[in-house]
């Protein structure tokens, strides 16, 4: 089971398609797409000083389980609780157009449609990993998770081949993961900073 998966399960996929009015095939293409990049904002975060307890409190301060049932309700979803998350983990909106970008590039969806899948997306991360962490202590709960979800490459030692971003989510994650370190979103940062400089 990969996160697109779990995500399609709890009906967020469909949700999120509904809402942009697009076929749940294609928002589940675009998640696949998008979803290493914001997981490893996420790996980022926890790596970042507070571990996973910080990423804990984070998620907390961002909304915790109540971003995922925000994007899952009836209601239109807040996205601006969404850019929160993106802000935190992405640190600037250069980093989402480029990994927009880099999404658009593989799948052949507009990368205006993915921006706007982004921060429903990253909410819905957000919010399920903080209903999972909520369950039993940290470590066995989000770090667990995130542990799985990323493979073990918060854990470190752990090969990122062994079904981290390579393995269990599809292409981009190796195509995005050019120095092997399992985690994509540092060749974007890296992409970005060429760009500007």
């Amino acid at each position: 089971m990969n996160l697109t998966d779990i995500l399609a399960q709890a009906g967020g996929i469909e949700s999120m398609a509904k809402e942009l009015g697009i076929p749940p095939a294609t928002a589940k293409q675009g998640a696949d797409a998008l979803l290493p990049a914001i997981l490893g904002g996420f790996k980022k975060q926890a790596q970042g000083g507070g571990g996973v307890e910080g990423l804990g409190g984070l998620l907390g301060q961002l909304g915790g389980g109540g971003l995922l049932d925000s994007v899952l309700g009836s209601q239109p979803t807040p996205v601006s609780q969404g850019n929160d998350v993106l802000g935190q983990i992405f640190g600037s909106k250069d980093v989402s157009r480029t990994v927009a970008g880099q999404a658009a590039a593989q799948t052949g969806i507009d990368s205006g449609l993915l921006k706007q899948m982004l921060p429903m997306l990253a909410m819905m991360v957000a919010g399920y990993m903080a209903k999972q962490g909520g369950q039993g202590s940290a470590s066995g709960g989000l770090g667990g998770m995130l542990g799985n979800v990323l493979g073990g490459a918060m854990g470190g030692g752990a090969a990122p081949s062994a079904g981290g971003f390579g393995g269990g989510l599809g292409g981009l994650g190796k195509m995005l993961d050019m120095d092997g370190d399992g985690n994509p979103l540092d060749d974007i940062m890296g992409m970005v900073n060429k760009m500007r400089g």
